[in-house]
C-alpha cells in the first residue's frame, strides 16, 4: 500500500508498556494504523516488514539500544523516525540526528506536542530515501507540500517472516553466474571454458554461502525457517508446525528471555500487537509444547543442551560458553 491509498502506518518500539500504549494511542488519534514492539531487534525487523511513514524510537531499548536500531532502521527504510528520551543531553541528540532520526523529544513528553511535531515533521518535504533498502513513494500533494514521502506496505498484526529483499540477493547472483557459465561452455573451449568452470566454482560458493546464512544455528541444531528444514548434525527432526514456530522464535531471539505469553502471540501471530490477552490457558499450551519439543530434542530440562527455563519468566537459549 502507498501513501495514497490514505491509510498511515506507524510502528512504535519502546520497552515501557506505558508509554508505548499511550505512544499507540496519540498516533492511532492522528489517524495511524500501529504496530507496537518492545526491544531494537523487533522493531528493526517490524520497520522493514511495513514500511511504516512514522517510527517512534525509545533510546534506552533492551538488546540493541536506540542509536543503533535508528542505524539499522535508515540503512533499510525512509520512515520518519522520532527518538524518546529521558537524556536530554546535546551529545545525546547530536548521537541521535546523527544515527538517523528526523526529530528528538524529551520524556516526559506532552500527548499533543508529541502529535504536532510528527505533523509540522510529515510538512517537510523528504531529500531521498534513507538507506538502500528504502523504497518511497511520491504523495501526490501530503501535506501541502508534494513531498517525497515513505512507502507503506499492507499492514496489520503479524508476525513478519526472515525473507526480506537481501535474502533474494544471493541466489540472483547464483543464477546469473550459473547462466553465464552455461553460455561460455556452449560457446567454445580454451579460455571461455576455463573461464566458465571458474565462474561455476564461484556460483557454488556463492550458493553455500547464500543457504548457510538463511539457516538459524546453535550448537549443533540448525533450522532453516523458509524450507521448514530442523536438525540435529546431519539427523533431520519431525516437528509439528507449532514447534518449528516456537524453536524458530527461540532460536531468532539467542539468549533473550521470550516469555510465556510473548510466545503464544508469536503462534497467534500477534507478536507486534501489545493489546492482544493471554490467558492462563494460553500459557499452559505454551509449557506443553515445549514439554514435546525439548522432548524430540533429546533436551533435559535438569541439564539443557539448547533451550533454558528461567522460573517465572520464559525460556531462552542455552550459553554456548
Amino acid at each position: 500500500m502507498t501513501q495514497g491509498d490514505g491509510e498511515k502506518t506507524a510502528v512504535v518500539i519502546e520497552d515501557d508498556a506505558d508509554v508505548r500504549h499511550m505512544l499507540a494511542d496519540v498516533l492511532e488519534a492522528a489517524g495511524f494504523s500501529t504496530i507496537s514492539v518492545g526491544n531494537g531487534i523487533d522493531g528493526v525487523r517490524a520497520v522493514e516488514t511495513y514500511q511504516p511513514l512514522v517510527t517512534t524510537l525509545d533510546v534506552n531499548l533492551p538488546g540493541i539500544d536506540g542509536y543503533e536500531a535508528a542505524r539499522r532502521i535508515r540503512a533499510r527504510s525512509s520512515t520518519y523516525i522520532i527518538m524518546l528520551t529521558g537524556q536530554t543531553e546535546e551529545t545525546d541528540v547530536v548521537m541521535g540526528l546523527a544515527a538517523g532520526a528526523d526529530d528528538f523529544i524529551a520524556k516526559p513528553f506532552r500527548p499533543r506536542e508529541l502529535r504536532a511535531r510528527i505533523e509540522a515533521m510529515l510538512r517537510r518535504p523528504r531529500s531521498g530515501a534513507g538507506g538502500a533498502g528504502a523504497a518511497s513513494d511520491t504523495a501526490g500533494g501530503y501535506g501541502g507540500t508534494g513531498s517525497t514521502a515513505p512507502k507503506q506496505d499492507a499492514v496489520g498484526p503479524s508476525f513478519p517472516t526472515r525473507a526480506g529483499a537481501g535474502a533474494q540477493t544471493g541466489t540472483v547472483s547464483v543464477v546469473a553466474i550459473a547462466a553465464a557459465a552455461a553460455d561460455a561452455i556452449a560457446r567454445g573451449t580454451g579460455a571461455e571454458a576455463d573461464d566458465a568452470e571458474e565462474l561455476i566454482v564461484l556460483g557454488s560458493q556463492l550458493r553455500e554461502a547464500s543457504l548457510a546464512e538463511s539457516w538459524l544455528t546453535h550448537r549443533d541444531l540448525a533450522l532453516e525457517p523458509d524450507m521448514r528444514i530442523a536438525r540435529i548434525g546431519d539427523r533431520e527432526i519431525d516437528l509439528t508446525r507449532t514447534e518449528f514456530d516456537l524453536l524458530a522464535a527461540l532460536l531468532e531471539s539467542k539468549r533473550r528471555v521470550r516469555s510465556k505469553a510473548d510466545l503464544a502471540l508469536v503462534l497467534r501471530g500477534e507478536s507486534y500487537v501489545t493489546t492482544y490477552f493471554v490467558g492462563d490457558a494460553d500459557k499452559r499450551a505454551i509449557e506443553a509444547h515445549m514439554t514435546n519439543l525439548r522432548r524430540k530434542l533429546g533436551d533435559e530440562p535438569t541439564n539443557p543442551r539448547y533451550i533454558e527455563t528461567v522460573r517465572g519468566v520464559g525460556y531462552p537459549l542455552t550459553s554456548v560458553l
